[in-house]
């Protein structure tokens, strides 16, 4: 059930509907299905989306799946979302770049996408201060959450959206406090063996590695405080890896990250681990780790004669020590095996992320650097 009493067919989330168009786009390169299918599919998902109420642009967390009525996740929570807003963004951005002809539908779903994108009020949620930026508002509670999206998490491409905004930029010292916290992301302690650049011990649930770098490129991206970020996702996915394969036998695979499991949703790390695997987890580090990730696919694919496999492919999570096996396919787990697997294969979501204006300006107002882009002397007068 959801948070207000909604059976979970019942609740769409905004992140979901990002990593859903992410699944479109790949679709269609596979030739799953053809691309006026997927043309057809997302502007129908834009016009929902359009329906839904905003507030400084940024969508809510949950939304009632036939309407579009804010769902309240927490307390304090029945406003607009800075992350799952950032998280739908980012996968839009790359539809955009993807549905590039000039046919009426195609242009439909870039002006719809550009009007989406441009709304996002960024810089509203500093609170108006030179600090970081804040996950959640509120039109009845205001700024009562209080939360600032502080990494390491699963939100970096927040502040990259934000300092690349053309209409509502944040300042890049933003992303030094806020985001970096003045330094104190790093870490440089070894587990398990592999020293880890940032984050908490042990890197946390593997999706905080993921839901950013299904869009951000890490390979050569690098700042002040991480000289080349596949080395910290890498190093997150290797450390999760490295752990499972002492807590868990050879043919349960691995991968402990936030999902399903039997009392609710969990969420599950090296440092608080319910004994839960996540195919997500594995599946979606395939471009970091790709010969354990292709070896945990065959695993789970093989575990108790196929008792893993479900209609829209493996199941959420399953508990070896006891064989309970998850009934749900969530779109934030789901979502990021299509567009990892991708990646891992071809790179496509990376490059039309990457070679997007808005993201080159972000990258480059944070003090980011990657070959991945020219940086134009027009891109960098907005430094």
């Amino acid at each position: 059930m959801g948070s207000d009493g909604q059976t979970i067919h019942e609740i769409t989330s905004i992140s979901g509907v990002g990593f859903g168009f992410l699944a479109l786009i790949v679709g269609v390169h596979r030739s799953w299905i053809t691309r006026q299918e997927a043309i057809d599919r997302a502007n129908l998902m834009l016009r929902s989306l359009g329906a839904v109420k905003r507030f400084h642009g940024a969508f809510p967390h949950f939304v009632h799946s036939s309407g579009g009525k804010t769902i309240p996740f927490a307390k304090f929570d029945d406003g607009g979302d800075l992350v799952e807003t950032a998280l739908l963004v980012q996968a839009l951005i790359c539809a955009r770049e993807f549905f590039d002809e000039p046919t009426s539908t195609e242009m439909d779903l870039r002006r719809s996408v550009t009007h989406i994108v441009e709304a996002v009020e960024w810089n509203w949620f500093t609170q108006g201060k030179p600090g970081p930026l804040y996950w959640h508002w509120s039109p009845r509670f205001g700024w009562a959450k209080n939360l600032p999206i502080a990494g390491w998490n699963e939100a970096l491409v927040t502040y990259v959206l934000a300092a690349g905004s053309a209409a509502h930029p944040i300042n890049p010292v933003s992303y030094h406090s806020g985001w970096a916290r003045d330094g104190e992301i790093r870490n440089g302690a070894k587990y398990r063996g592999v020293m880890l650049p940032l984050g908490e011990p042990y890197g946390g649930p593997l999706f905080l590695s993921q839901y950013s770098f299904c869009t951000l490129d890490p390979r050569g991206l690098g700042d002040v405080y991480c000289s080349d970020y596949l080395e910290q996702v890498h190093a997150h996915s290797l450390i999760n890896y490295r752990y499972c394969s002492t807590r868990y036998a050879p043919e349960d695979g691995w991968g402990l990250s936030a999902c399903d499991g039997p009392k609710g949703y969990a969420v599950n790390s090296p440092t608080d681990d319910h004994g839960i695997i996540a195919t997500t987890a594995a599946l979606s580090s395939m471009p970091f780790l790709p010969v354990r990730s292709i070896r945990a696919a065959v695993r789970f694919l093989q575990w108790r004669d196929g008792a893993l496999r479900g209609r829209f492919g493996l199941m959420d999570s399953f508990q070896p020590s006891t064989g309970w096996v998850s009934k749900t396919h969530l779109a934030i787990d789901q979502g990021p095996v299509v567009a990892m697997m991708e990646n891992h294969r071809s790179g496509l979501i990376w490059d039309l992320f990457m070679n997007a204006a808005e993201v080159s300006r972000g990258l480059i107002k944070l003090g980011f650097h990657t070959d991945r882009y020219r940086q134009t002397d027009d891109l960098l007068a907005s430094r």
